[in-house]
């Protein structure tokens, strides 16, 4: 891929970096692979916007933890160490910051299992995704805005062709390595921050 270009392998690498043997998911091959996926969001212009800007946000307040906290649950655990009352009066806490991506990651990923299933209806196949995942926590107006957006999305081949990893059978291919490393550290995530009540952070 051309330099800072998407590249589905990038992210692929990153993820699989991501979980230890003892199920911990490490910060820094967490954020690589944000980075990639920010890529993929910005070569989409205009209609992603409104997330890949959050997202942006969130990776660049989360690397400034990264000297202090090697995984996600380290940091989970010492932010906590202060007690839940004060974690939840923090706005720029890296809990709060990674609840936020890990919300967006589980669109990104109902999205990409979208576009590996065949289905060329991408319009359809994102407003699912955005409904099953970060809808829930976006005001109305910007779940219509989004919505209205998703219907200028361009073609499938079109999304298989910006994974810059080659014809779209090998991109479909590289969508199946690459999904299940994703599903794996949303699921780490999603289970710790179930098991400290942390799912519902303001």
């Amino acid at each position: 891929a051309a330099a800072g270009a998407f590249s589905l392998r990038e992210v692929l690498d990153a993820f699989r970096r991501c979980v230890t043997e003892q199920r911990e998911v490490l910060l820094e091959p967490y954020l690589s692979g944000w980075r990639g996926l920010i890529r993929f969001l910005q070569s989409l212009g205009a209609v992603f916007s409104f997330i890949s800007k959050d997202a942006v946000a969130k990776v660049s307040l989360l690397e400034g933890l990264c000297p202090r906290f090697v995984s996600l649950q380290s940091m989970v655990e010492q932010e906590l160490a202060a007690g839940p009352a004060a974690l939840r009066a923090r706005p720029d806490s890296g809990c709060r910051t990674l609840l936020r991506l890990h919300r967006a990651l589980r669109w990104l990923q109902l999205f990409l299992e979208g576009l590996r299933s065949g289905d060329p209806r991408t319009s359809v196949l994102c407003t699912d995704a955005y409904n099953a995942s970060l809808a829930a926590h976006h005001p109305w107006v910007v779940r219509k805005a989004a919505t209205l957006a998703f219907c200028a999305l361009p073609s499938r081949e079109a999304f298989l062709e910006i994974m810059n990893v080659g014809p779209p059978e090998e991109a479909v291919a590289m969508l199946g390595e690459a999904i299940p490393y994703i599903g794996d550290v949303y699921s780490i995530t999603q289970e710790l921050f179930e098991r400290h009540k942390l799912l519902d952070l303001p």
